[in-house]
């Protein structure tokens, strides 16, 4: 096997010990567009630390991380329940929800308004401005 190949498996063998405890946190829901009784994934908000943090994790639905990861065939108004992401406890899922918005700002007038209503603190500001979405 590859070198990659090994790294990646051992990323996800770290990722996935996160489960339980991400799977609680979201009480099984998607942590950004809060859909119930789908399959949920890990995903890692970046920029990726080079070993695994559950800080840096959120639990997300299918729909969501193909509307993350394929830009093209993003449904804007998929993304109106960010509404309530944005006001997370968890800094990960806040910081993903706000640069989705500011994705779709600049197609739709409703996510510049929820973007004027937030607030962040210094060290998610600091992450947001890292952050990059396809």
């Amino acid at each position: 096997m590859s070198r990659g190949h090994d790294r990646h498996q051992e990323r996800h063998h770290g990722l996935s010990l996160f489960g339980k405890d991400l799977v609680r946190r979201c009480s099984s829901h998607c942590e950004l567009c809060d859909a119930q009784g789908v399959k949920l994934g890990i995903f890692e908000v970046p920029p990726v630390p080079t070993e695994p943090l559950l800080d840096h994790c959120t639990m997300i639905c299918e729909t969501c991380r193909a509307q993350i990861e394929r830009p093209k065939v993003r449904d804007n108004n998929h993304w109106r329940c960010l509404n309530h992401s944005i006001w997370s406890s968890v800094p990960a899922v806040k910081v993903l929800a706000i640069a989705m918005l500011q994705n779709i700002s600049e197609q739709e007038r409703w996510a510049v308004e929820l973007l004027e209503q937030v607030y962040l603190e210094p060290e998610e500001s600091e992450w947001l401005d890292k952050l990059e979405l396809p």
